[in-house]
């Protein structure tokens, strides 16, 4: 049965620092949203709001109103904030505190651990709830080092890398998961990322809140796990972060411990510099697929794009222009569909072609 649960996003949501709130409303996964509070769009409907599609969720202005939107008062308060410096204002801190009072668990993917915070679990023992710190590594005792098994699966492999961070990676990896499932084939999919994670995803961790040594075999591990369970037709992971960005380093270690087969580039036309860092230059496309393919010994199929300050028409023109010069499939997934990825992943596998066959 799903758990209810108002998501916080004050002042953020519809932006890149939103990205956990506009990646539950678009797919809630184990979720029912009652509610968004975000008081700078106020009255308005989450998916009206993000994608111009109504789902019928309000957007309200604060905890008080979300709860009264909300049939009864629901099970979690999901803080749907990702920002760059990843820690809780004083503001921030209050709304948790009430959430607490009213009842609801705490569900916090922020990389400032509220299960290791005195005042925040005093309360939560006071009201008789829940503190889940998402980003939070299980024991040092249970991590793993690469182990190469890897190397011996057979089963096509497909990671969303990205030229930037917070660009829709998840986004497009988890409708392609739908295309794919709506095909006839068995997926598994690997969460590396908060948001995945909190929509109940049964494999993966957030890689980076986690120590760098131990990336790489833990990602491994989840693959081989979800392999071994699942025999699926084709393995999805989650993209983090863009293997030329200088401050993040998880497309490294997805290259390395998943090893992928093929790899999907998502790409924020628009962008002119990388979102938490704009002395930094977005990265040219072409240098983007040179530089994957060269240090994972893969290959980049299709390009996916994020039409964030787009209009319609420039992402239809921009879909004619890069595959004219790139030479492969383009869509933005959200806009105008996935078919022409999902085609080329099939036709990339001979695997999933005699699967359809079967």
């Amino acid at each position: 049965m799903k758990k209810s649960a108002i998501i916080y996003c004050e002042n953020q949501f519809g932006s890149m620092d939103g990205k956990t709130a506009n990646g539950l409303i678009r797919d809630p996964g184990n979720y029912v949203i009652t509610a968004v509070i975000d008081s700078t769009k106020h009255g308005q409907d989450a998916g009206s709001y993000l994608d111009n599609k109504f789902n019928g969720i309000p957007i309200c202005k604060d905890l008080e109103e979300a709860v009264l939107y909300s049939t009864e008062t629901p099970d979690d308060f999901i803080l749907g904030i990702a920002p760059a410096d990843a820690f809780l204002k004083m503001a921030e801190r209050k709304v948790i505190i009430q959430a607490m009072e009213a009842g609801m668990n705490i569900i916090n993917p922020l990389q400032e651990f509220l299960t290791d915070d005195d005042e925040m679990m005093s309360y939560a023992r006071q009201y008789g709830v829940t503190i889940h710190d998402i980003r939070k590594p299980k024991p040092k005792k249970e991590w793993t080092l690469f182990t190469g098994e890897i190397l011996n699966i057979t089963t096509p492999i497909i990671t969303v890398l990205g030229t930037d961070g917070a660009c829709g990676k998840r986004t497009t990896a988890k409708v392609l998961e739908k295309g794919l499932i709506d095909r006839g084939y068995k997926t598994a999919f690997i969460a590396t990322g908060q948001t995945g994670l909190i929509q109940g995803a049964s494999y993966g961790f957030a890689m980076d809140a986690f120590p760098l040594q131990y990336l790489i075999g833990e990602l491994e591990r989840e693959i081989l796990r979800a392999n071994n369970t699942e025999q699926p037709d084709i393995i999805i992971v989650e993209g983090q972060g863009a293997l030329s960005h200088p401050a993040y380093a998880s497309s490294c270690a997805i290259l390395k411990g998943a090893r992928p087969h093929a790899v999907i580039l998502q790409h924020p036309p628009k962008r002119k510099v990388l979102g938490d860092f704009p002395f930094v230059q977005m990265p040219d496309v072409k240098d983007e697929i040179s530089l994957i393919e060269h240090y994972g010994n893969t290959k980049v199929i299709a390009i996916t794009l994020n039409h964030e300050n787009m209009t319609d028409e420039e992402v239809i023109a921009t879909i004619n222009e890069y595959e004219k010069t790139y030479r492969l499939p383009v869509t933005d997934v959200l806009k105008t569909g996935s078919e022409k990825v999902i085609e080329s992943i099939i036709d990339f596998f001979p695997s999933l072609k005699k699967a359809v066959v079967s």
